[in-house]
């Protein structure tokens, strides 16, 4: 059966100093200290190591191959957003990684799906770069952050940018990154275990409560991680609407629960009982699989978990390939 990993993470093996050719920030850059390892360094500060299955498209076609999965889903790591930066620098770093990323799609069009970056700070530029995206790249959709320099996704100054997503039917993957409250518990890791989870479920409840699914129906959109926090606290957060709609319910009535099922979420969970929840809850063909390769907190057995599960073949399909398949609006056909 075909296997899609629809979130998984490259970058390229070298990468221009941007901090120096900009003349300013941190910019993510690589020191390739031992042979098939190297430093992320964030100016003088190292960030984290890794290895050369996060950039050597040969290396991952071979590990993936153990996992029985043919296709993957690429797309930048999170920290190389940099909406942090001018808008025109963020433009510039995201057409090299944009490009990067299409020449190993061009190389290997049955093993990769290409997601682009955009420099979400300035919609004008983020449209701009969309649409090369969709009409020079061939890429199928984005992925951005869960926000964008503290701001909800359902600001109005996104507005254009899921228009035009809409219009040009490019998926979005959503992210979470720059997690709220992770300088007050750096300790244990918890940005991570704790930060991620409600960074994406503070994502979906934004764009929920604003009006963006509301105003922008056709825009498919997937969430990371299960959805975060989000479907397992969906009766919190609903009977935060019905008890207080004039705090909630401020510019879309529609109760949260309504669009479960309205999006795509991956299957990592790390659990089957909360995966069984999770589908319960949106339905098999609104669950694909999902890994988070390469890194450690990710899903590194690529869904093996849900082989012992005992699901139908109908679910197992969905989860496999047809779900991310109607998510990114493309065809089987293009990977046989």
């Amino acid at each position: 059966m075909l296997k899609i990993d629809t979130h998984s993470h490259i970058i390229p093996k070298h990468l221009p100093r941007f901090a120096d050719k900009f003349g300013y920030g941190d910019f993510i850059y690589l020191d390739h200290h031992r042979p098939g390892y190297a430093n992320m360094m964030k100016g003088d500060i190292f960030f984290r190591e890794i290895q050369a299955n996060c950039w050597d498209p040969e290396l991952r076609i071979r590990e993936y191959a153990t996992h029985h999965t043919q296709v993957q889903v690429v797309c930048t790591i999170p920290v190389m957003f940099s909406y942090w930066a001018k808008p025109q620098d963020t433009l510039e770093l995201s057409r090299f990684l944009n490009d990067d990323l299409a020449a190993l799609v061009a190389a290997h069009p049955r093993h990769y799906i290409g997601l682009g970056t955009i420099p979400m700070q300035d919609a004008g530029l983020a449209v701009q770069e969309l649409q090369r995206c969709k009409e020079e790249l061939g890429f199928p959709g984005v992925q951005i952050g869960s926000n964008v320099n503290r701001i909800n996704l359902s600001d109005e100054q996104f507005w254009p940018i899921w228009e035009a997503c809409a219009q040009l039917d490019m998926a979005v993957m959503i992210h979470p990154w720059d997690m709220m409250g992770k300088s007050e518990m750096e300790k244990y890791w918890l940005p991570w275990l704790v930060g991620m989870p409600a960074e994406t479920s503070r994502a979906i409840c934004s764009m929920i409560f604003g009006g963006v699914f509301a105003r922008f129906p056709r825009m498919r959109v997937s969430f990371a991680h299960a959805g975060g926090a989000f479907i397992p606290t969906i009766g919190r957060i609903e009977h935060g609407y019905r008890c207080r709609p004039d705090l909630v319910a401020i510019d879309n009535p529609t109760n949260p629960r309504d669009y479960l099922g309205h999006f795509w979420v991956d299957s990592i969970t790390h659990d089957p009982a909360m995966l069984r929840y999770i589908m319960n809850a949106v339905g098999s063909n609104r669950v694909h699989i999902g890994s988070d390769y390469p890194f450690p907190l990710g899903d590194l057995e690529i869904g093996a978990f849900i082989d012992d599960m005992g699901l139908p073949p109908y679910d197992k399909a969905n989860l496999y390939h047809r779900s991310a398949l109607e998510w990114l609006g493309l065809s089987d056909k293009q990977f046989v």
